[in-house]
């Protein structure tokens, strides 16, 4: 397919870039267009018109798409490490498992965007419209969401922990031998809980209720933490963190880590 900028036509977005510069991109239409696994690394797409555009698995890492329309745009997989999404419409884009690591969507229009499963760590998202925005899975490691419109539910979608009350958690650990060990944990409901990016939990404190094998046999054992290896499970004791950071996106930090079922601990 040919590819029609303001500096010419060519075959290819990548000898477009390579004849004119990185800078060529700057307002041009490219609507509709099929740049699947095309590499803009480093290109500026400010104000570029990109709605409809299949950019599946492309590479815009460090790309300038502020103010582009990117409306409908099929971004699944695709690298926008760093890119700079800033006032950018992505109105019902597909982003699901794009990495947009350190991204500044600083207002951006994000309503009904399918961001399932994308790495958001460290992006930034103030002012932006979240509206609707399908975040279920996502990586949320110390994103600004500060004065984003729809954040709340956000913060609601991804969040898999009740309130309050005593909760059941499971967690795998080894044996001095290097055996894998499941550990069911009793979290108290005066325990400090936390979930990150999809199913991994923290707790402040938990009591082991069991170890068993990865068949699910209890055994007499004593388990201890892949981490620290310090750190022991013994049946009927209960175990407390050192420490316990609440910022829920701070996913590796202290606290006692486990999922809510044994399946996921199993499959750690």
């Amino acid at each position: 397919m040919k590819i029609t900028t303001p500096k010419g036509t060519l075959e290819s977005i990548e000898a477009i870039l390579e004849k004119y510069g990185r800078d060529c991109l700057r307002d041009a239409d490219l609507s509709g267009f099929d740049l699947s696994h095309a590499d803009l690394t480093n290109a500026d797409l400010t104000n570029a018109d990109l709605s409809g555009a299949d950019l599946t698995g492309a590479n815009l890492s460090y790309a300038n798409l502020t103010g582009a329309n990117l409306s409908r745009a099929c971004l699944i997989g695709a690298n926008l490490t760093g890119a700079d999404l800033s006032r950018a419409c992505l109105l019902a884009a597909n982003l699901r498992g794009a990495d947009l690591t350190k991204a500044n969507m600083m207002g951006a229009d994000l309503r009904s965007a399918d961001m399932m499963g994308a790495n958001l760590t460290k992006a930034n998202m103030m002012g932006a419209d979240l509206r609707s925005a399908d975040m279920m899975g996502a990586n949320l490691t110390k994103a600004n969401m500060m004065g984003a419109e729809g954040a709340d539910l956000i913060m609601a979608q991804t969040r898999i922990l009740p309130d309050g009350g005593d909760i059941i958690g499971w967690k795998k650990a080894w044996t001095v031998d290097d055996q894998p060990i499941i550990v069911k944990l009793l979290i108290p409901s005066d325990a400090q809980r936390s979930n990150g990016m999809g199913r991994r939990c923290r707790a402040s404190e938990a009591k082991v209720l069991d170890l068993q094998d990865l068949a699910g046999h209890s055994i007499a054992t004593v388990a201890y933490s892949a981490h620290d290896p310090e750190f022991a499970y013994r049946l009927g004791e209960t175990v407390e963190s050192d420490g316990f950071d609440p910022d829920r996106w701070a996913e590796c930090t202290d606290g006692i880590h486990f999922f809510i079922t044994r399946i996921e601990a199993v499959g750690y």
